[in-house]
């Protein structure tokens, strides 16, 4: 498979000054949406979560650097080279596992290299809204359904050719089974780009190759 090179520490979604601030909350005992947001905000740590909500054992940082590799250089775990697994492991050891573990969300033993799940990492359930290159307005179409509904009613109580050839119960009744079909359509998308769910992370099941 041809290697895609990848920026050195992840893809535009990512803020530059991800990295520049502390992270304060360390000392509480829950995070707030908004803090949970600022860490995972970076690709290369929601891969991390990815990794560690599908298996809660021990991890060492040489073998999270070269999932990780892999699946932002989008081949396997052999094909990966010692430049790529290198360049990973360095940001990780040095950037992301001490800001994750800094509020919780692992345990990262610097001295041994090793990688822990915590009561955090369990509870977190992260839904990546956004998918770079294939965003998904959900709240835009639901918003596009209602105002179809409102203008069907006003049509409908004016008795507009040809909506009247259907009943007013007919009508009703094909956007209750349009809104009901799209907020399942709507749950299964959801699931399926939530962190832990399946065998990647969920960005990469909507890549677009270039």
């Amino acid at each position: 498979m041809a290697q895609r090179h990848r920026p050195d520490d992840d893809r535009a979604v990512d803020s530059p000054d991800a990295d520049d601030a502390d992270d304060d909350s360390d000392t509480d005992d829950s995070l707030s949406k908004g803090e949970v947001f600022e860490v995972l905000r970076n690709q290369r740590r929601r891969y991390v979560l990815q990794f560690l909500k599908q298996d809660a054992r021990p991890v060492e940082l040489g073998d999270l650097a070269q999932q990780i590799a892999a699946w932002e250089y989008e081949t396997t775990l052999e094909d990966v080279t010692p430049e790529q697994r290198k360049r990973v492991y360095t940001t990780l050891q040095q950037t992301h596992l001490p800001k994750m573990d800094s509020v919780g969300i692992l345990s990262f033993d610097s001295d041994r290299g090793v990688i822990e799940s915590t009561e955090r990492t369990r509870d977190i359930s992260v839904y990546l809204e956004i998918v770079p290159g294939r965003e998904f307005a959900w709240r835009e179409l639901y918003l596009s359904l209602g105002a179809i509904s409102c203008a069907l009613v006003a049509a409908l109580w004016l008795n507009i050719y040809p909506l009247t050839y259907l009943s007013n119960l007919s009508w009703a009744a094909i956007m209750a089974a349009t809104f009901t079909l799209t907020a399942v359509i709507h749950i299964y998308y959801e699931r399926n780009m939530r962190l832990g769910h399946g065998n990647q992370p969920p960005e990469l099941n909507y890549s677009i190759e270039e």
